[in-house]
């Protein structure tokens, strides 16, 4: 498989599998998880970053045990919609993973996702700092995978 949009992935989803939403930290890896049928998405916890081959190890595990059949991975886009060195470092880690498992991936925008999720965790949950820490990557990716599954019903 290769990259794909939006549009394509979900013709490339084999039946009755998920999507796994990913949001790519520098010390972790936050993951959400499709319904079958596309419409929510759902934190599912991190991965603490290791070398590539134990994040690889790590996301294959989810893929089989949540039936995952395509990938949604963030894109931090910078504001004015370019691209900056932690979009390529994300294109690479795709990149990477294609070559030791073939699956269908996207990407999708994440320009301020963190600071959404932040901003409901401070004002509407009342969370402290340190679990916010804790959180804030799996619910990031959730809102990633969620914003792409709003496109994808569109």
């Amino acid at each position: 498989m290769a990259v794909c949009t939006l549009n394509e992935i979900k013709t490339l989803l084999p039946p009755g599998t998920r999507l796994l939403g990913l949001d790519l930290g520098a010390k972790t890896i936050g993951m959400a998880i499709s319904d079958p049928g596309f419409t929510v998405a759902s934190p599912v916890g991190t991965i603490r970053r290791a070398k590539f081959t134990k994040d690889v190890e790590a996301l294959r595990a989810t893929i089989a045990e949540r039936k995952v059949g395509g990938l949604i991975i963030g894109l931090p886009m910078n504001m004015d919609g370019s691209e900056g060195p932690r979009c390529q470092s994300t294109r690479q880690f795709a990149a990477n993973f294609l070559e030791r498992m073939d699956i269908p991936i996207c990407f999708w925008d994440e320009r301020l996702s963190t600071a959404a999720v932040e901003r409901v965790l401070v004002d509407e949950a009342d969370m402290t700092r340190k679990r916010r820490g804790e959180v804030v990557d799996t619910m990031a990716a959730g809102y990633i995978l969620q914003g792409a599954l709003d496109a994808m019903a569109r």
